[in-house]
């Protein structure tokens, strides 16, 4: 690399060894692309692993891959039980979404949000003589640190945070004259939060799905008469009464829940959020990547954003009354900022993560709409608010949503520094959709797991359109301050808006097949929507008409579809929101609104592990422009060391 100046070359020079010879700058710029220079990255630089080994793994399997392809290629290395199974025991963040302060990462404890040094690796590379021999000196302004190994060695130190580190290196090599080189070392710690609902935490992506048994467990159905049962895969090691007949506690059953990296919210480290921030961690050897995961499956703007939301559900195995509320998710985010900057006052949130506005709509509600078919079930559900009209949605689009979105920038500017370009609002994508953008048919494929589905063709479509004609593009007006959205300064309200996922998710909606889907899928999963044993006899030592064990299912195996429809929710998770209101609580297990919310609460019509990365790919360009992480950096200065004066001290 080129000197920045023939000054700063001579002054650093004198400086760290006394007389010294200089290149002249024709001789430097001269000299081929193999010549020795200082590389350096920064080790285990997504700050939320604790461990560099999970840090490493992505790392590998990014190397000329998209973020997709490398999740397709993690899933078929880890045979479709997932990477994340493991690592979400291994993070700063605990499972109740408390940072961990200290957070002891690789032996060393730091303070998570506010690091004040970092790891890193030195190495010298380029046309390296063999043999030679490095004084490495590293001076952040309190004294150089030095040492001598051979050359080939990597050097490996702690920066500390916010100062510039003045690396220098005189290689030695026989008879041939020393050479010095120098560069500046300056790691920059960018804070990253993720904010927003279900399509932002990672919903329908369980860190550790759940494990099947090959035995029934029966359901009622709402209407209550003896032929009103149903069995379908239980959870694996559940001991407890399988039967109808037989109750059991929800302690017991949720001993052997699906685990994620916070259970109150769904977070996962799936979802496109985590993705996105690991991907600039990866792809960038010179920065660390803090992230704070905050989004909340069910968020609305005003609830769980702006104000409190319930809870989805419990952890695992916690005995006890359930903490049925999660604080704010921007009152959360201010409580870290806050601290952060007493701690730091040149601290500050570099990008915030953001998809929001579905739950505002009442989606889930269209949903439920459209998949819930039996006249007794559908107005069980409209009578309790479980279900929406696309009029209804309209309704809150026009009136209620650009409210909040007023609201929610005035949240946000002062985090901000009033920029909110700073914001990446990351859109949705139409989950119904195939074949290059054709509307699935509908039917009970992928739905039949509760008998009252059935995703409706002409309430499918009239949700279709919806989503593609007035919501999706109200979204981007209203992110953009654009099409008459209630933007008080546009130019400074304005977020960077994602949504070229859009295209590709035209191929991979919940009806998407293909012959190199899993094999489990193509045998059991019936297109015709009859997979289950529909006798309550056999049902319950075989629930699966293919004869197949239901334990032979992978949630995180390559797919056609990106999308998770409710056979895969159920199989992935068996959630029951343990956050709903009491009037909605069960009497026992197998009570019947278990059985239908266990069939969609765990992340029916929500983007997969695939999806989510197609997400995180669309997402990163934007992010990197945001952080202006593409910058030329800085040059490295080179040069011959002469031969010291006689008398002189070395």
């Amino acid at each position: 690399m080129i000197p920045v100046s023939l000054r700063r070359c001579l002054s650093g020079a004198l400086l760290l060894a006394g007389l010294l010879t200089v290149l002249p700058l024709q001789r430097a710029v001269a000299q081929d692309a193999g010549a020795m220079q200082i590389t350096w990255e920064v080790r285990n630089r997504f700050r939320l692993f604790r461990e560099e080994r999970d840090f490493l793994l992505h790392v590998e399997n990014a190397r000329n891959r998209s973020i997709l392809a490398a999740e397709q290629s993690l899933e078929l290395q880890s045979e479709g039980r997932g990477w994340a199974r493991n690592m979400v025991n291994r993070l700063c963040i605990d499972l109740q979404g408390r940072v961990n302060q200290p957070c002891t990462r690789d032996n060393v404890k730091e303070n998570y949000i506010t690091p004040i040094d970092h790891p890193i690796t030195v190495r010298l590379t380029g046309a390296v003589p063999v043999g030679a021999t490095c004084a490495w000196s590293f001076d952040d302004g309190d004294g150089p640190q030095t040492s001598t190994f051979d050359c080939a060695e990597p050097v490996n130190l702690r920066v500390r945070y916010g100062k510039q580190t003045v690396a220098s290196v005189d290689v030695s090599s026989g008879s041939d004259p020393s050479q010095r080189i120098q560069t500046e070392i300056q790691v920059r710690d960018i804070f990253i939060a993720g904010l927003g609902d279900s399509i932002a935490s990672g919903e329908g992506n369980p860190d550790r799905p759940l494990a099947l048994s090959d035995e029934g467990f029966c359901f009622r159905s709402y209407l209550g008469t003896a032929g009103g049962q149903y069995y379908r895969p239980s959870r694996a090691g559940f001991k407890g009464g399988r039967a109808c007949e037989a109750p059991d506690t929800l302690a017991n059953w949720q001993r052997y829940s699906a685990l994620w990296l916070n259970s109150p919210c769904h977070r996962s480290l799936y979802s496109y959020q985590t993705r996105t921030a690991l991907a600039l961690a990866v792809r960038y050897s010179h920065i660390a990547v803090t992230y704070l995961p905050l989004a909340c499956t069910g968020a609305s703007i005003s609830d769980g954003l702006l104000g409190s939301q319930r809870a989805r559900e419990c952890p695992p195995g916690k005995s006890g009354v359930c903490n049925t509320s999660v604080n704010a998710q921007v009152a959360e985010l201010r409580e870290a900022v806050t601290a952060a900057k007493k701690r730091q006052p040149d601290r500050n949130l570099d990008l915030v993560l953001l998809s929001i506005g579905a739950n505002d709509v009442y989606f889930s509600g269209l949903v439920a709409d459209v998949i819930v078919d039996t006249a007794t079930e559908r107005a069980l559900f409209r009578r309790s608010g479980v279900m929406a009209s696309v009029d209804e949605s309209r309704d809150a689009l026009q009136r209620e949503l650009p409210k909040n979105f007023v609201k929610l920038r005035e949240e946000l500017k002062p985090l901000l520094g009033g920029d909110l370009s700073r914001v990446v609002y990351v859109s949705y994508a139409n989950p119904a959709l195939a074949d290059g953008g054709v509307p699935c048919r509908g039917g009970r494929g992928g739905f039949d797991i509760h008998p009252a589905f059935n995703a409706d063709p002409q309430r499918l479509a009239r949700v279709s359109t919806f989503v593609d004609t007035e919501f999706l593009p109200q979204l981007k007006g209203l992110a953009t301050c654009t099409q008459g959205a209630l933007c008080r300064d546009p130019e400074a309200d304005r977020m960077t808006f994602v949504d070229t996922h859009q295209a590709a998710f035209a191929d991979h909606g919940f009806c998407a097949h293909s012959g190199n889907d899993p094999e489990f899928d193509r045998t059991c999963f019936a297109e015709n929507g009859q997979s289950f044993n529909p006798d309550i006899v056999s049902a319950a030592s075989q629930p699966m008409l293919c004869g197949r064990s239901a334990s032979e299912y992978r949630a995180y195996l390559p797919r056609a579809r990106w999308i998770r429809d409710a056979n895969d929710s159920y199989f992935a998770a068996m959630t029951y929101p343990q956050g709903l209101p009491a009037a909605s609580q069960p009497n026992d297990i197998h009570d019947a609104t278990w059985g239908v919310l266990s069939a969609v609460y765990g992340g029916a019509v929500h983007p997969s592990a695939e999806g989510h990365a197609a997400m995180a790919d669309a997402t990163l360009p934007a992010a990197s422009a945001v952080l202006g992480l593409d910058a030329v950096p800085p040059g490295v200065t080179r040069g011959l060391l002469a031969p010291l004066l006689p008398g002189a001290k070395q």
